[in-house]
């Protein structure tokens, strides 16, 4: 594992996703009556569930605004979610300073353009492997997985492991 990204795992206590192309695929599915769909993948889930039983806050910043999203952040129980926002840097300094964390402890982990200022600002900026070729080219690291394919849960047990914690994660389903 990349010695840089374990080094800069080390001290995250807020891990923030965005959702389409990241949590999901990054299609968008509209039914005839107008509604949207999402898949979300279950070992994503799980790797956020990891995440906070571990101590890790979590969020959701994303540019559309859909209830399929809230519902999914609500199952998760991801306290901190933020729809319909491409600011997301404005967004994450809002997020800052109700936490009282500072970047170095943020973790981000995205596909595009509107995730790239984040990225950059970030302790542990990433981008899923199928991200857009300038977000992989600026970001501290690229997951093997794609989005919504895993990518996620290779991103939380990043963390974990650098904190020393994924063994106790994975054991506690023993």
């Amino acid at each position: 594992m990349n010695e840089n990204l374990l080094q800069r795992g080390k001290n995250i206590k807020l891990a923030v996703f965005d959702v389409d192309g990241v949590l999901t695929d990054g299609r968008l599915y509209f039914l005839e009556d107008g509604s949207e769909f999402k898949s979300f993948s279950t070992l994503d889930g799980q790797g956020i569930k990891m995440l906070m039983a571990a101590g890790v806050q979590t969020a959701i910043i994303t540019g559309r605004k859909t209830p399929v999203v809230e519902r999914r952040a609500k199952n998760l129980g991801i306290p901190h979610l933020y729809q319909g926002r491409e600011d997301k840097l404005v967004v994450l300094d809002e997020l800052l300073a109700q936490l009282g964390l500072s970047y170095e402890e943020v973790a981000y982990l995205g596909d595009d353009l509107p995730d790239l200022p984040v990225i950059r600002r970030v302790g542990l900026g990433m981008a899923v492997a199928n991200a857009a070729a300038f977000v992989r080219e600026h970001a501290h690291g690229i997951t093997v997985a794609r989005g919504g394919e895993g990518a996620a849960r290779e991103f939380c047990e990043l963390i974990l492991h650098a904190q020393g914690r994924l063994e106790a994660a994975n054991a506690a389903y023993l």
